[in-house]
């Protein structure tokens, strides 16, 4: 089985299972968004949904209300298509550890999501999700998918690294494998066994090549949908992997095992 481990709800939702066949992908994981850049017809419309984005990203806007908006729409996308996603759903940074757990119990355990994210902090503000990483150990260790681009430096990617040996039991996903900072954070989670590394929007496909060859099983197939294309994406994975078990284990089976699909 093909599966996108990390992608965005795509309006309309028409256009994403679209995708998947075009790009001959059976599964996706499928994550909340608060915008959608995929609708924007001018260029003005797509930098307003961008600054939203920025925003977000940078700590500056931290929407409660917009992230339950955004949890309801992944919801029914997936009751409509439940053979074709799985969910991730997200959740508010900064939160208490009671605060975290309330959450996880009313939007994520009650809407069976499998894990939690995507998780922006800002840079300096990692700090803020051990409390989560608390949390996630009091449901069955639910893994969190973390951001790790712009604009997270690598001292912050440090920091979220120290949280994950920290809590040895919660598996974490690093985000687009570390950014431009993709070499520092390769060597640095192989010695960290619930680590994992995400292949979307990297900046050079050198990286990936590395990511796959020395961790061939804790390396994930993403698209990043819409942001990228699920077709391209996946081709510019295939033109890296010789091996057959490597190919099995990065477009499917590594995200399969861990959350026990």
């Amino acid at each position: 089985m093909i599966i996108d481990s990390h992608a965005h709800v795509v309006l309309p939702p028409e256009r994403q299972i679209q995708w998947m066949d075009e790009a001959g992908i059976d599964l996706t994981v499928l994550f909340t968004t608060t915008i959608h850049p995929e609708t924007a017809t001018t260029l003005q419309a797509f930098e307003t949904e961008l600054n939203f984005l920025y925003d977000i990203l940078n700590g500056v806007k931290n929407p409660l209300q917009e992230r339950i908006r955004a949890i309801e729409e992944l919801a029914g996308v997936i009751q409509a298509n439940p053979e074709r996603y799985i969910g991730f759903g997200s959740i508010p940074l900064g939160l208490s550890y009671s605060e975290n757990l309330e959450w996880i119990e009313r939007y994520i355990i009650a809407n069976k999501f499998r894990g939690i994210g995507e998780l922006t902090p800002g840079s300096g503000q990692v700090e803020k999700l051990e409390e989560l990483f608390r949390a996630a150990q009091e449901f069955d260790n639910l893994p969190l998918w973390v951001h790790t681009f712009f604009p997270l430096n690598s001292s912050d990617i440090k920091v979220l690294l120290t949280l994950a040996k920290r809590y040895p039991q919660v598996p974490t996903i690093l985000g687009h494998m570390g950014g431009i900072y993709w070499l520092d954070t390769l060597k640095a989670v192989k010695e960290i066994p619930n680590t994992y590394l995400d292949l979307s929007a990297a900046p050079t496909t050198i990286g990936p090549s590395f990511v796959i060859r020395e961790l061939p099983e804790r390396t994930f197939f993403s698209s990043d949908a819409p942001y990228a294309s699920p077709s391209i994406a996946k081709m510019i994975i295939e033109k890296l992997i010789a091996d057959r078990y490597v190919f099995d284990q990065v477009f499917g089976e590594n995200i399969a095992r861990l959350l026990r699909i």
